[in-house]
């Protein structure tokens, strides 16, 4: 019965444009399978992120969201438009949370993880006929790029930060493959 409403669920979001175009392939599988199912999963993105003065991450919006490498001169444009508070640049890795009943099911998944390279999992809930877990790539960046409509750093040095987040992207979309293709291996 989990299984079926999250399965629903993440049709409704691919069929809205709510889910990220690189991750729908192994969404896909893993709902396909009779023994796992996924929840708010994310492929990773780099983002210009704005949080207002005084502000908690709750209210911190989405200036611009790319779930892939982006070109300096897409990255300037946006940051060319007016903004409020501070303008953080990010780039955060895949993020991924599977669900099985049993906990050989959850080591499966684990061992598929360590088999990957992925350094940051585990299970998040363990109850009699459910266990969750979340998986998590390691390519991080963050830095405030904007304060109100002042740029903060130097256009070269925007162009290097960007290059580094472009190359932590690269290697999260990596990291993600490599998983998806041990869990076609392990995974039923």
């Amino acid at each position: 019965m989990i299984k079926a409403r999250h399965k629903k669920s993440l049709e409704k979001a691919i069929k809205e444009g709510k889910a990220d175009p690189p991750i729908i392939p192994l969404l896909e599988f893993i709902a396909g399978t009779k023994n796992f199912f996924t929840s708010s999963s994310c492929s990773g993105r780099i983002m210009l992120l704005g949080v207002p003065e005084n502000g908690t991450k709750q209210d911190s919006f989405f200036h611009a969201k790319w779930h892939r490498t982006v070109s300096f001169e897409e990255f300037w444009k946006e940051m060319q438009k007016p903004s409020t508070g501070t303008l953080w640049m990010k780039a955060e890795p895949f993020i991924l949370h599977i669900g099985t009943h049993s906990i050989e099911n959850a080591n499966t998944i684990l061992k598929a993880m360590r088999l990957s390279g992925i350094k940051r999992g585990g299970i998040m809930l363990a109850e009699k006929q459910k266990t969750m877990l979340e998986l998590m790539g390691t390519q991080n960046l963050s830095l405030p790029v904007k304060k109100n409509n002042e740029i903060l750093l130097e256009e070269n040095y925007l162009k290097y930060v960007l290059g580094i987040a472009n190359e932590k992207a690269k290697k999260n979309y990596e990291m993600l493959a490599k998983l998806e293709k041990n869990f076609r291996k392990m995974l039923k």
